[in-house]
Order: structure tokens, then sequence, then C-alpha cells
């Protein structure tokens, strides 16, 4: 290596260029940031995308082939609309957004300033919601939206589901990984993080600063506090609240602490299994020795 980040209490390194700072990993991002930045791939309207005359874009827009773009829809400065994408009805897009190719965004849908969206995105799809009547399922109409804040970052195939009344929201910087889901009326706070394929139920109210492993499971109308953390394939049960700033895990959720205690006995049941066993048959053979008496 030319040059290294390193943090101000390192030794010095004889025959090493080194730049000392607070925090390597986070410099080394934007000195990644200057040298390799993102190149636009797209520019201006492609003849072949479909752009509604009423629908307003600003200064820089670009548009790749085969994009449509929906009456009314509104498009922020120099944002950039992959191949293939369809931005529906009455749309709002704020400035340096980047939608990749095949993102959906349903009718009425908002987003901030500097959104990511990856290939695969559905945004504003009808909630899971339906009544039971008489002997069938009937439709509960999900005539709500989606509003997505500034800085937000949604990996591929994530699925936002439109509020059934309301809006299902997400706060500024929040960065959501691949194949996330999203239900309706759910609330996510700023800054939030949420590894792959985890599922919110319809709902959910997750405050700031939040972390969520994998594959973890939210039931309806639960409730995670500020700057909490949900380890990886945990359940979280409908209407149970997390307080601020908690570490749990296993399913149903519990503290940390709790789990890797309950962990630690699950893992000797095998061995405490056996001494019962032997226990059983000593009782059994003391038992026989007195009747034979």
């Amino acid at each position: 290596a030319g040059c290294l980040l390193v943090p101000g209490d390192l030794p010095k390194l004889q025959g090493r260029t080194i730049i000392r700072v607070e925090r390597p990993r986070n410099a080394f991002a934007k000195v990644l940031q200057a040298l390799h930045p993102i190149e636009r791939t797209v520019e201006g309207i492609h003849p072949s995308a479909v752009v509604a005359e009423s629908a307003i874009l600003a200064k820089g827009v670009a548009i790749a082939p085969g994009a449509v773009i929906e009456e009314h829809v509104q498009i922020g400065e120099n944002s950039v609309i992959g191949a293939r994408a369809v931005i529906g009805l009455g749309c709002s897009i704020g400035t340096e957004c980047h939608i990749s190719a095949g993102v959906i965004l349903y009718a009425g849908v908002r987003l901030g300033d500097r959104v990511v969206l990856h290939s695969g995105c559905v945004v504003g799809a009808d909630g899971f919601g339906y009544v039971f009547e008489k002997d069938r399922y009937e439709k509960f109409p999900q005539i709500g939206t989606v509003n997505i804040g500034n800085d937000v970052e949604l990996g591929a195939n994530v699925c936002v589901d439109r509020g059934a009344l309301g809006a299902t929201t997400i706060g500024d910087g929040t960065k959501l990984d691949n194949l996330v889901h999203i239900g309706h009326n759910c609330r996510i706070g700023r800054h939030v993080v949420i590894a792959a394929q985890t599922g919110l139920s319809g709902g959910c109210l997750v405050e700031d600063y939040v972390v969520m492993g994998g594959q973890v499971g939210m039931g309806e109308q639960a409730h995670v506090g500020a700057r909490a953390h949900i380890g990886g394939q945990s359940g979280v049960l409908p209407h149970r609240k997390i307080p601020p700033g908690q570490t749990v895990w296993g399913t149903p959720s519990r503290p940390h602490r709790e789990y890797l205690k309950k962990r630690a006995l699950m893992e000797r049941l095998p061995k405490i299994v056996a001494e019962l066993r032997k226990i059983e048959k000593k009782l059994d053979d003391d038992q026989d020795e007195v009747r034979e008496k």
C-alpha cells in the first residue's frame, strides 16, 4: 500500500506513508468516494422512454430506455431513472435520486432527496389488508401512500407497502438491505439499518438508530425503541415493545443476556437428560431391591 490511514495512537511505521485519522474505516470510505465517484451512465431522456405531458422534470434529469413516467409526476434536479423503471401517477421524486432499472413506484409515492432504490424495488404496492366476510376474505382498500425521507437507500427487491389509510414512512438516512419487506402503515425512524430478508408486519413502529440483523420477523404493531438492537433471525411478537437501547435475540425475542443463559441450558440438555436417566435407573434398582427384601 502506498499510504495507510491509521488511528492516532498507532506507533510510527518505518518506511510507510501514513495519515493519522480518528476513524480509519470512515476515512477510507470517503477516500474511495473521491477516487471512484459514481458515474452517471444515463444522460438526457432516451427516445424509447414514455414521459407523460403533465410530468415535471427539473434540470439535469436523466431517463433511461423503456422507462415510464406517468401523469403528474415530479422529478427533482439531477435525478436518474433507470431502464424500464415505472414511476406511477402523481409520484414525487427529490433531487439527485438514483432509481435503478426495473424499480416500480406505485401512484402517489413520495421520495426525498438523494434516495437510492436498487433494482427490483417495489414501493407503494397494496398492504396485506383483508376482512373476513361469511366464508371468504374481502379486500380492505389500501388508499394510503408511502413517504420516504432524504438519503435513504433500499436494496434490491425491497418491498414497501402503502398505508391502508395513512402513510407508510421511512425516515432520513435509513438503509434497508436486499429482500426486506415493510408492511402497511409501518413507521421507520431516522438512520435505521435493517439487514436482508427481514419482514415487518403492518403498523410496526421502529424508532431512530435501530439496528436489525437478517431474517428478523416482527408481528403487527410491534414497537422498537430508539437505538435498540435485534439479533438475526429473532422473532418479535405482535404488540411487543422493546425498550430503547436494549439488545434482544431469539424467538420470541428476549434480552440478550437472558437469551444466552437459555442457549447455554439448551446445550447442556443432553447431559442433563443422561444424568436424569441414570438417577431414574438407580431409583428403579433400589426399589427392586426393597421389593426383594
